[in-house]
Order: structure tokens, then sequence, then C-alpha cells
């Protein structure tokens, strides 16, 4: 899992039952030094502020940039809205469930309606910190089926947008397509990640956790510790279509930081320094009015307490 080794000395103190992917921190890197392991793929937006950067983010052809994405103490992620949130509703932050401070929730355990004052540092389109956001609560939490965390902020969208020129990220409502080109975008790293999608996986294992129909990259992702949490993004609409998660680091078989696929007939398929993500078009289906996480709505299909 693609966490930072801080983030995992974190977990390992609290309790955490596993270690994550491994990284150095931030503010251990100089520069733009190159990511400490393998050859992530590096890209960065070209600058753009005010209206220019608007209009870049809308503009189909303009590479994804980073606003509208923050950093995490351990992870990457981002502030999203789904078609039916208001720009007076409280602002989310999508993350990954083995993202918490409290530890990787076990398999089959679902978090949800928390306290949490957890801090992010939202980032601009050139990836510069423009604000410290605080949660005021952890709406949802799991890594049974998917991977993900849902923060309710103690700001709008309104208000994020009026006082630092940042919008929300869009999740897409449908199910992405094979062959779309992608963009891993890390708020941790301040990095991004560009490749397509390969293919989508019955279930990835990795160790006791299991994720279906999870997204597969193409090679060119080389996504690295640090990286977890971070928006996929549909290069063509802009679109949140997942969110990063995990590779096989080493060729394991099923293990942390080894996830293997399984497929309809039982089959294991090991595929050594591939990186995978999580679908999150579900999310749409289990937002009601004011932004409440509510998984009794028709058609949520996340996993359930």
């Amino acid at each position: 899992m693609n966490r930072s080794l801080a983030g995992a000395l974190t977990a390992a103190l609290l309790g955490a039952t596993a270690m994550t992917g491994l990284a150095t921190t931030p503010a251990a890197a100089s520069g733009q030094a190159a990511a400490p392991f393998g050859k992530a793929a590096l890209a960065t937006a070209a600058p753009a502020t005010g209206q220019a950067a608007d209009s870049a983010r809308k503009d189909v052809q303009a590479a994804p940039d980073f606003a509208g994405t923050v950093a995490l103490s351990n992870c990457s992620g981002s502030v999203v809205r789904v078609p039916q949130s208001e720009p007076t509703d409280p602002a989310l932050v999508l993350s990954n469930g083995h993202c918490l401070q409290s530890g990787m929730p076990d398999p089959g355990e679902v978090v949800v309606d928390q306290p949490s004052s957890r801090g992010f540092t939202l980032l601009d389109a050139n990836a510069n910190d423009v604000a410290t956001l605080h949660a005021s609560r952890l709406s949802y939490a799991t890594m049974t089926d998917t991977d993900i965390s849902l923060y309710e902020l103690d700001s709008t969208y309104q208000e994020i947008e009026s006082q630092y020129g940042i919008q929300a990220l869009d999740i897409a409502a449908s199910h992405p397509t094979a062959g779309t080109a992608i963009t891993v975008v890390s708020g941790y790293w301040k990095r991004t990640y560009s490749c397509d999608i390969d293919a989508f996986v019955h279930e990835l294992h990795e160790a006791g956790w299991v994720m279906k129909d999870s997204i597969r990259y193409t090679p060119e992702c080389e996504t690295i510790g640090g990286t977890s949490g971070s928006p996929i993004v549909n290069d063509a609409t802009g679109e949140v279509v997942g969110i990063n998660n995990t590779g096989n680091t080493n060729g394991g078989r099923c293990t942390i930081n080894n996830p293997c696929e399984v497929d309809e007939n039982g089959e294991v398929t090991v595929r050594e320094g591939i990186n995978y993500g999580q679908q999150t078009y579900l999310i749409a289906d289990c937002v009601g009015a004011g932004n409440e996480i509510d998984l009794g709505l028709s058609g949520c299909a996340l996993p359930k307490p």
C-alpha cells in the first residue's frame, strides 16, 4: 500500500497490524529530487493562476494540475464533490482507508461518523501550499471491497473557493472504461504520474484485505509510498474516477505491499511492479442532502457496518 514510512511507523505505534509502502517524508527530500524508489514517472503542471488556472482545469486538452489536492501527514488526498453537492455544503476530503491516523481498518470493518480534527494542506494548481483545512469528522472509512476514507471539513466549498480560489474536484458518477488516459496526482509528493487504465481486476488480495473491481494501471504509473489517497483523474474530463492505493513492489504473492489478482475462477496472478487504484463512482450514490454519507440510500453499494 502506497503510504509513507512516517505514517506507517505512526500506525505501528498505534497498533496497526502491518506496515505499508515505504517512502521518505517530503521534508527529507530536497527540491525536485527524484522519487526514492524505481523510476517514478514525474510530471509537473504548467504554471497557471487565477482565471487562467480555472480555464485550464476545464480545458479537456489540459493536463490535470494540483488544484484541490491535499497532503495528509502520511498520504495524499483531494477535496471532492459529487453531482448533488451544493456550494454551501461542508466540503469532503477523499483519501484511503489505510491512511487513518488510528491505523488500518480490519477486513470487514467499516468506520462511520467519528469525530476528527485532522489537518490537510491544500494545494493550488502549481502545487503551492495555500491553506490548512480541518476536518470536523471522519464520515466514512473502510478497507473492505475498496480502500477509501471521507472526511467532512469545517469549511464549505463556497468558503474554500472564496478564500483560496480553489475548486473541489468532481467525482465521476459512472464506471470508467479501460484505455482511459489518467493522471495520479499526489499532494504528498507534489508529483503526478500519467498512464492509462489497463483493466479492471475482479478481486485484488493483499494480506487479509480484498478489494473488488480495482483499477489496474499500465506500467508507466510507477506510484510510490506517500501517493496513497491520490485522486485518479480522467485526463479528458478532469473528473476523479478512482483513488490510488497499492502496488506489487517485489513480486510477492498476496502479501502486504504485494497484492495479487484473483479472477472469477479463483486463478491467482502476480504482476510485479504494477500499481492499482480503487474506483470512486460508488460514492456518488451514498451522499445525501448536506453532503451527509447515507449508506441507506437506494443504490448505495458501499460496504456497511
